[in-house]
């Protein structure tokens, strides 16, 4: 299947401000560059990669629209507040908030150590609850505001040696359908569940060729997404063309597993 580059329409974001957890690389990079090219001001949250943060910043300003890295580690409600806070001080506003923060890292349930278990689940899970903890004031003030989690079909079907990290992706699902009724009709809130993507979290499993090969002939569309497919339908949740949908997951795995 050829996959086909469609292009925002500058309005679609004008005027509006998105932050963008874990923003420095993956899909986090390739959703804040989307919300530039349809006209967000974008806050690029990273945790360790000042680098590549700043880069993602330098790509969002050559579509002509103000961006800035901040580093914060949103695990912490501390470090939530300060992300919070430094959007505000420098655009004035918060309209679009995704929750794409998130580590994948698991073991064999009898040789989990609890610290890998809290760090996945703080990270990412807490972070979710953190950071619309402390946006939710300011999103109420804007007309369309609308929040995105980014979670996995793990938190639908459960993933086997990875217990911890599909805890926290069906916690994210969960949470997204609970804010959706709590928040509304100021503040829609849905999430997106990827299947495998091409990024540099899951790129080593991927070093076996079998494997991979495997993994593409078991889905119908045959490829394994790019983050701009994830990116794309992050803003579509975010814009207005999606302004009657709350409390949704939207599938993006090729077919691969089909949920109701």
């Amino acid at each position: 299947m050829t996959r086909k580059y469609v292009a925002l329409p500058r309005d679609l974001f004008e005027g509006r401000t998105a932050i963008v957890t874990g923003a420095s690389r993956g899909v986090g990079r390739a959703t804040a560059l989307r919300l530039a090219e349809g006209g967000a001001n974008v806050v690029v949250n990273y945790l360790s990669r000042e680098e590549e943060a700043g880069e993602v910043v330098d790509l969002c300003k050559r579509k002509n629209v103000e961006a800035s890295a901040v580093q914060a580690d949103v695990s912490e409600f501390a470090g939530a507040r300060s992300l919070a806070d430094a959007a505000l001080e420098e655009f004035g506003r918060i309209d679009y908030l995704v929750l794409n923060a998130g580590i994948w890292e698991g073991a064999p349930i009898e040789e989990m150590s609890e610290e890998t278990w809290t760090k996945v689940i703080n990270t990412n899970l807490k972070s979710a609850w953190a950071m619309t903890k402390c946006c939710v004031p300011a999103l109420r003030k804007n007309e369309g505001a609308a929040v995105v989690l980014v979670s996995s079909t793990a938190g639908q079907r459960g993933e086997a040696n990875y217990t911890n990290y599909a805890a926290s992706k069906g916690g994210q699902i969960s949470f997204t359908k609970g804010l959706a009724t709590e928040l509304a009709p100021r503040i829609r809130v849905n999430c997106v569940a990827p299947g495998w993507i091409e990024t540099a979290m899951v790129r080593p499993v991927f070093e076996d060729e079998l494997y991979k090969r495997s993994v593409i002939e078991s889905i119908p569309l045959k490829r394994i997404a790019l983050t701009d497919d994830v990116a794309l339908s992050i803003c579509f949740l975010l814009s207005v063309w999606s302004q009657h949908i709350t409390g949704e997951v939207l599938n993006i795995n090729g077919g691969a597993v089909l949920c109701g």
